[in-house]
């Protein structure tokens, strides 16, 4: 005890006389008190110089942008618009899983709502249909203009459909109609496809659906017309036969869309329960068989449906639009057309694009086989131009064809069939046996 009150009372004899040194006028000339205490006055308290500074504000064209060198620790916070949440968010999984809290948690997960960054699905058009030379079928027209127009109206005691299923056969140009109706309409769709109405986590897509819908809802809401585009719906919500797996996803994914369809502008995220009006986004959906889809989904009263058909007319039209820049005469499209009257819309482009494969094949052999991937991708001249090649009504007949032929074979051969219903052991040339082509 008496060693602790010896050692507190040196400490003190010592701060005293410190203290008693800088009130006096030596002062040890060291750095450790500063460069102020090196000036006292007689009363012993220091007395720093106040310096009388003017200050202006530096507009952004005074700075010199130049000056910045790289050893400037801040140099990149003028130019950083990136979000330190979405920069979590996509570092996800890029480093040990031990230093990254688990998936619901953390602070991995952006904090603002999916409608205030950019929609995946949004889709923008840049072009003016009214030069691009693209047809459109007047009924096709008719029908996807009026719904979403009536969708957007407020008629006396009227429940208006809220999803218009376009469906038809395959390659009728159902989607790009579609598009082509948007982009005259000024509309920016929202996009969604089949492939995202199933996930290995339930109920993901039909939380996706809500989202989306509130993404269109939401550019709605700021005054800009938009609507929910949904590809291919009996493929991704459909049952197609008995081998067809129906899972929780295709469940959920037909009761979110009766339940939009129902209340339209009552549209809540999974967690979310205020009652918070959204604006009212028309769907349009498009498939090959909406009989596969659930029946209480494709009623009246929240589907409006419309079978596309196109006529002859409809199809010369499409096909003028196709081979509008080759200069194929408007006499020589409708004989492509009338030659090949079972083949879809679709059926046209592939047949234009098969054209190419002279030219391509002619630049292979100039090029050499070992040579390609090194033109295509690492060349310094860039890619390859090539010139457009002449289309001839006999040469666009050949070709078709040759398409309609290897469609004939597909058809015929049917080798699953064989496969599974006997060994076949022996046989793997036994159609081109058989069609002489062996």
């Amino acid at each position: 005890m008496a060693s602790s009150v010896s050692t507190v009372a040196a400490a003190n004899k010592v701060l005293l006389s410190l203290n008693h040194t800088v009130a006096g006028t030596s002062v040890p000339s060291t750095a450790f008190f500063g460069k102020t205490l090196k000036k006292v006055n007689a009363k012993g308290t220091s007395s720093p110089k106040v310096l009388k500074r003017s200050f202006r504000i530096v507009g952004a064209q005074e700075i010199d942008e130049k000056k910045q060198t790289d050893q400037d620790r801040w140099k990149g916070l003028v130019t950083d618009m990136s979000d330190d949440q979405q920069d979590i968010t996509r570092g996800k999984g890029m480093v040990d899983p031990l230093f990254q809290a688990p998936v619901g948690t953390g602070t991995h997960h952006p904090v603002l709502s999916s409608y205030e960054y950019i929609s995946q699905g949004l889709r923008q058009y840049n072009l003016d249909n009214t030069l691009d030379g693209f047809y459109i079928a007047p009924a096709f027209m008719d029908k996807l203009v009026v719904h979403i127009t009536k969708n957007f109206l407020t008629l006396p005691n009227i429940k208006v459909p809220l999803i218009l299923g376009i469906w038809g056969g395959k390659g009728q140009g159902k989607s790009f109609q579609c598009e082509l109706v948007f982009r005259k309409m000024g509309i920016n769709p929202i996009m969604m496809s089949a492939g995202e109405l199933e996930s290995g986590n339930a109920g993901e897509p039909a939380k996706l659906i809500r989202q989306r819908y509130r993404e269109a809802a939401e550019i709605i809401r700021k005054g800009n017309m938009c609507v929910l585009f949904i590809n291919d719906l009996d493929a991704g919500a459909g049952r197609m036969g008995g081998t067809t797996q129906y899972t929780v996803n295709n469940q959920m994914v037909n009761a979110t869309l009766m339940n939009i369809a129902d209340n339209p502008t009552n549209v809540q995220l999974p967690g979310m329960y205020n009652k918070q009006e959204n604006a009212r986004v028309p769907i349009i959906v498009t498939g090959n068989d909406f009989s596969t889809l659930y029946a209480p989904l494709i009623r009246d009263g929240r589907m409006e449906k419309f079978y596309w058909a196109p006529t002859r007319e409809d199809r010369i039209g499409v096909c003028k639009g196709i081979f509008r820049t080759d200069s194929v005469p408007d006499e020589h499209v409708v004989r492509l057309v009338d030659a090949f009257p079972g083949q879809s819309i679709d059926f046209f482009g592939a047949l234009r694009a098969r054209v190419y494969d002279d030219e391509v094949r002619k630049w292979i052999e100039k090029t050499g086989i070992e040579q390609v991937g090194e033109k295509l991708l690492n060349s310094i001249e860039g890619p390859p131009k090539f010139e457009q090649p002449k289309m001839t009504i006999d040469k666009l007949l050949e070709y078709g064809y040759l398409l309609v032929q290897e469609q004939e074979n597909v058809k015929r051969v049917q080798l699953a069939d064989k496969y599974l219903k006997e060994a076949a052991l022996g046989d793997a040339n036994a159609d081109a046996i058989n069609t002489g082509n062996f």
